[in-house]
């Protein structure tokens, strides 16, 4: 294998990891419910795909869906908050919080509401991204 085919195959990998995050990138954008400002990184990193601010608009997609995403114990305390109450109702958020109970017992890191299943699929390829 020379030079040339392990840049080659680099840039397969790299565009491999591009595609993937776009695919997720747009399920973060028509997931319910969505942070708005999530919502805006990842229509932004799409945009600005195969241009001179893909850099720049990766690192910043990157830090909005690590402040975003919702730790299991945050979506627990969310669950018992007045304002979780409000937005979802009270037994919406009492078989919420018990299946985040359960998804916490499993080991689960995060909510495995779609956007933050997006939110985490992207981060897991922070490395390859940045």
């Amino acid at each position: 294998m020379t030079i040339y085919d392990i840049k080659e195959r680099m840039k397969t990998m790299n565009q491999d990891v591009k595609d993937y995050v776009a695919q997720k990138a747009k399920e973060l954008l028509s997931a319910r419910p969505s942070c708005p400002e999530a919502k805006a990184a990842a229509q932004n990193w799409l945009d600005a795909m195969g241009t001179d601010r893909e850099a720049e608009q990766t690192k910043k997609l990157i830090a909005e869906l690590e402040m975003d995403i919702m730790p299991i114990d945050g979506l627990i305390a969310f669950t018992k908050s007045a304002t979780g109450v409000r937005i979802f109702g009270e037994e919406r958020v009492k078989k919420m919080e018990a299946h985040a109970k359960e998804l916490k017992e499993a080991g689960v890191k995060y909510c495995d509401c779609p956007a933050c299943a997006a939110a985490e699929a992207i981060l897991e390829k922070k490395d390859e991204l940045l």
